[in-house]
């Protein structure tokens, strides 16, 4: 284990026993935090500033201003600063408030700071930075130009005093405050991604280095077929899908209300990808690319290997074509083949009959009425009726679906927003 030399500067006077010199270790904090502080004198006085910082090697890269009075000093001899990265993994709370603390893990860099001057160190430097922010993000955006570039500057400290200090574990109480009536335990905190806004007028999907890593049930892939090519589905879809379903008899039977504009549109577009329990796609023609629909994996099951296709709305041009059908193909497919599914389901209105004979047509079996199940955009109540198709008789549908494609077979498209 590769351990930095222990001095007078990185030696902890309080509770010694949590430190450590482990350089692996202080990478892996200073990598996983996004904001650290470094402390230098100015003018006799302490400053301690807060900054974005980025590690390549053994050099620690702080950000800053050309204008700021750290970086100035730093240009001639350099300038002595004290860096402190801090992650907090949870909230210890013990029966006495005197013992209650938090669950953490810190480091403490000291050293000389340098400004960055060299183009080559800056251009790596600034990478680092912006892929710190995303892995492969310097990569798919501008790089700064001279102005830019001018505004900015960089120190690097050497990652050579350097300490760290951990505390895990639970509550630490006093023996005679063990019978005390208080909740005594451990909060744990996590730093998450959210899930991406897009900037207004975003007409670029969401790269995939933004995309939270998922299990296989739950994440996006793209199924291609002759008559459709389904994609993830993506805040940019909206105006094509707006175009592709603006007609009455679409949104007949659908959980929504039919969107009077390409913003209502987006709105439904947003829901869907705001729901963990669903993976959406969008359905577009394999030769044009056009949008035609969207359709939808949702009540995922991962432990019991089932889940559910629905929120399907396709454009009337494309009603009784193959694109429902081999739709359905692609995510049936997928679901058994790929995910090793053990059930699949569909949800639709019982007034949308049209809907219950298309699940009919793909070998789903009719299980039952789920009575006053959810409530319809009019206010009414629906009764939705439950179709499946377990593993034992997709073998049989395959075979079925794939030859009504090759005969031309088609079936209907529309399945209603469950």
């Amino acid at each position: 284990m590769e351990t930095y030399e222990q001095t007078a500067r990185n030696t902890p006077r309080r509770k010694p026993e949590r430190a450590s010199y482990d350089v692996a270790l202080a990478h892996a904090v200073i990598d996983e935090a996004y904001v650290c502080h470094f402390g230098y004198l100015a003018g006799g006085e302490p400053r301690v500033l807060p900054t974005l910082h980025a590690r390549v090697g053994d050099t620690l890269y702080l950000h800053g201003s050309t204008g700021s009075r750290p970086l100035l000093a730093a240009r001639d001899a350099g300038l002595p600063v004290c860096v402190v990265v801090t992650l907090i993994d949870g909230l210890v709370l013990a029966r006495a408030q005197f013992n209650h603390s938090a669950n953490y893990r810190s480091v403490v860099v000291h050293g000389t700071a340098r400004l960055v001057t060299d183009e080559a160190e800056r251009a790596k430097a600034f990478d680092a930075l912006v892929d710190k922010v995303a892995a492969g993000r310097a990569a798919d955006s501008r790089p700064p130009d001279r102005r830019e570039s001018a505004q900015t500057a960089l120190l690097a400290l050497p990652l050579t005093e350097v300490s760290v200090k951990v505390r895990t574990g639970g509550a630490i109480d006093d023996a005679e405050d063990a019978h005390l009536p208080h909740w005594a335990g451990v909060v744990p905190l996590k730093l998450t991604r959210g899930l991406p806004v897009p900037a207004p007028a975003q007409d670029v999907p969401l790269p995939g280095y933004l995309r939270p890593e998922l299990g296989p049930w739950h994440s996006p892939t793209t199924l291609r077929g002759r008559h459709v090519v389904l994609e993830p589905l993506d805040h940019p879809h909206a105006p094509g899908l707006f175009e592709a379903l603006d007609d009455a008899e679409v949104w007949a039977h659908l959980g929504s209300p039919r969107p009077g504009s390409v913003p209502d549109m987006a709105k439904i577009v947003a829901a869907a990808l705001a729901d963990p329990d669903r993976v959406p796609f969008v359905q577009r023609e394999p030769d044009s690319g056009r949008i035609i629909g969207s359709t939808s994996f949702y009540a995922i099951d991962p432990v019991n290997r089932a889940v559910a296709i629905g929120h399907t709305m396709v454009g009337r041009a494309w009603w009784r074509t193959g694109v429902n059908t081999e739709s359905k193909l692609l995510m049936l497919r997928h679901a058994f083949e790929t995910l090793g599914a053990l059930r699949v389901e569909w949800h639709t209105d019982i007034r949308n009959q049209r809907s219950q004979n298309a699940i009919a047509r793909l070998g789903a079996q009719r299980e039952g009425i789920m009575r006053a199940h959810k409530r319809r955009p009019d206010g009414s109540q629906r009764d939705t009726v439950l179709y499946s198709m377990i593993a034992d008789e997709w073998p049989t549908a395959r075979e079925r679906l794939a030859a009504a494609l090759n005969a031309g077979g088609v079936s209907c498209s529309v399945s209603p927003i469950p």
